[in-house]
């Protein structure tokens, strides 16, 4: 009888830490929920901090376009390098143009733009709001009367969704530029002609599906970088931990998206 209980003992453990780690996940889950039904509660409700949202856009546009300048012009130059051995194989050097055009405007300026920007506004998102908890800052301002949520959360999130896309779009003007200077070096096109072959490659359901997983991106950015941020534990440690888990959770989140989006994008294209 003996040997038997203590053969079920670390059954039972099993089963306690696997019913544990289960209730901690569907907790996280509900928190999660909650945190987004309020942000669209408190959207509609005023006051609206219209300033702060300025400045955040503002910190997550303007300073972020040296960056995005850099990054989008490399893009350019580094995809058309790449491409062209493939196609000169083919006889098909004159594709160029059209090939870079589609491959920037559906995917690379997108995905490009949201990974930078979550390990740039993401991380500072959740350090910023981390160390605000960790300094006790948010519950002054619950205890002063003044909405913490409204004037930290609902502004950033509102300055990452609308400022991704108008950054996307910029990195696939400055990555075409930089495609333009390569294949004009090589190949000796006109800007005329170049610009000519990059729009007749992309329809219009190209241009709009971008731009909308652009404000998706923003806006999952923005949000996980509040929420790790506005719950982050005690201590410096937490502060570290929420930067960390904002780029590391919207990345995969961005990721996830662009693979749903493409399904979604694929069928209208089939139609």
């Amino acid at each position: 009888m003996g040997v038997k209980q203590r053969s079920a003992e670390p059954e039972r453990r099993r089963r306690y830490v696997t019913t544990r780690r289960l209730d901690r996940i569907f907790l996280e889950l509900h928190k999660i929920y909650l945190f987004h039904v309020r942000f669209f509660k408190e959207v509609f409700v005023p006051p609206y901090e219209i300033k702060e949202v300025i400045r955040q856009c503002y910190e997550v546009g303007v300073r972020s376009l040296p960056l995005i300048s850099l990054t989008g012009f490399i893009i350019g130059i580094v995809f058309t390098n790449q491409s062209r051995p493939s196609l000169s194989e083919f006889g098909a050097a004159s594709w160029l143009p059209s090939l870079v055009s589609i491959a920037i405007v559906r995917a690379l300026a997108p995905l490009v733009t949201a990974i930078i920007a979550a390990g740039r506004v993401g991380s500072n998102i959740g350090a910023e709001l981390g160390s605000m908890r960790v300094t006790e800052q948010i519950d002054a301002m619950e205890v002063s009367a003044t909405n913490p949520f409204n004037f930290l959360v609902v502004t950033r999130v509102l300055a990452t969704t609308f400022m991704v896309p108008a950054l996307s779009i910029y990195t696939v003007l400055v990555g075409l530029l930089g495609a333009y200077l390569n294949v004009h070096q090589n190949e000796l096109t006109s800007f005329t002609t170049y610009f000519t072959q990059v729009f007749e490659a992309i329809s219009f359901l190209d241009i709009f599906s971008s731009i909308i997983k652009t404000f998706i991106f923003g806006f999952t950015i923005g949000m996980v970088g509040c929420y790790k941020g506005y719950y982050s534990s005690k201590g410096t440690e937490g502060v570290g931990k929420a930067a960390n888990s904002s780029v590391v959770t919207a990345m995969f989140l961005v990721f996830i998206e662009e693979l749903l989006a493409l399904q979604v994008i694929n069928l209208f294209r089939a139609m």
